[in-house]
C-alpha cells in the first residue's frame, strides 16, 4: 500500500512510499495482539512483593496456655496469624511474571497492531530531519504542523539519534523509538504512528 510522504511543515511533498503490506496490510488477529498485550504488562512487573508468614515472624515459639480446659481455643505462638503482630496468613510472596510467546506469535501480533492502525488511518511518514542539538521546542511545532500535537505519539526512526530523542523526551504524550523495538504494546497505545522515511526501510531490514 502507498501513503504520501510529509515534510516537517505538515505539507505533502508530491512524494509516496510502498508500505510493506506483509506489515501493514493483513487482516488483524485480535487475539494474539491480546496475547503480545498480556505479556508486555506482565513482564513488567517486578513480582517483589512479599510478607511475613509465622515461620519468619520474630517471636518465641512457646506454646502460650495449655491445649485444653481454658474455656477458650487451643493456641500456639505468638506468631500464630491470629494474633496482633502474628505472621500473615496466604499473603504474596515474590514471583515471576514472565509470560513466554512464540516468535511468529510476537510478529503476528506486531504486524496486526501495523495492520490495524493503517486501517484507522493512523499511519503518517514524514521526511528524515533532525537536530543540531536537542530542541524540545522545534520539535513539538513538528507535532503541530502534522495535526498530532494532542494525541498519544509513536515516533519511530530507522537509526539512533540522540538530538530527536532529547527533544522528544520530556513529552509525556511522546514515545521515540528505533523501528527496531517496535512493540505491539506500545503501537495499540498509541493513537497516531509517525514513521521517518528511512524506518520504513529499515523495517523491511528488521523484520523479515
Amino acid at each position: 500500500m502507498k501513503i504520501n510522504v510529509v515534510d516537517i511543515q505538515g505539507n505533502d511533498s508530491g512524494r509516496q512510499i510502498e508500505l510493506p503490506e506483509a506489515f501493514f496490510d493483513i487482516t488483524p488477529n485480535e487475539h494474539v495482539m491480546y496475547l503480545a498485550v498480556k505479556q508486555y504488562l506482565a513482564n513488567q512487573r517486578h513480582g517483589t512483593h512479599s510478607s511475613k508468614p509465622r515461620g519468619i515472624v520474630s517471636g518465641s515459639t512457646r506454646k502460650l496456655k495449655k491445649q485444653k480446659g481454658t474455656g477458650t481455643a487451643r493456641a500456639g505462638s505468638i506468631k500464630n496469624p491470629t494474633f496482633r503482630g502474628g505472621g500473615r496468613m496466604f499473603g504474596p510472596e515474590p514471583r515471576d511474571y514472565v509470560i513466554k510467546l512464540n516468535k511468529k506469535v510476537k510478529s503476528l501480533a506486531r504486524f496486526s497492531a501495523l495492520s490495524f492502525k493503517a486501517q484507522s488511518n493512523a499511519v503518517i511518514v514524514i521526511e528524515d530531519f533532525t537536530f543540531d542539538q536537542p530542541k524540545t521546542k522545534e520539535y513539538v511545532a513538528i507535532l503541530k504542523n502534522l495535526g498530532v500535537a494532542d494525541n498519544k505519539v509513536l515516533h519511530l526512526v530507522g537509526e539512533y539519534d540522540k538530538n530527536i530523542l532529547l527533544s522528544g523526551r520530556n513529552l509525556p504524550k511522546t514515545i521515540i523509538r528505533e523501528v527496531r523495538e517496535l512493540s505491539t504494546y506500545e503501537i495499540l497505545n498509541a493513537q497516531k504512528l509517525i514513521f521517518s522515511e528511512s524506518s520504513v526501510a529499515k523495517m523491511r531490514e528488521t523484520f523479515k
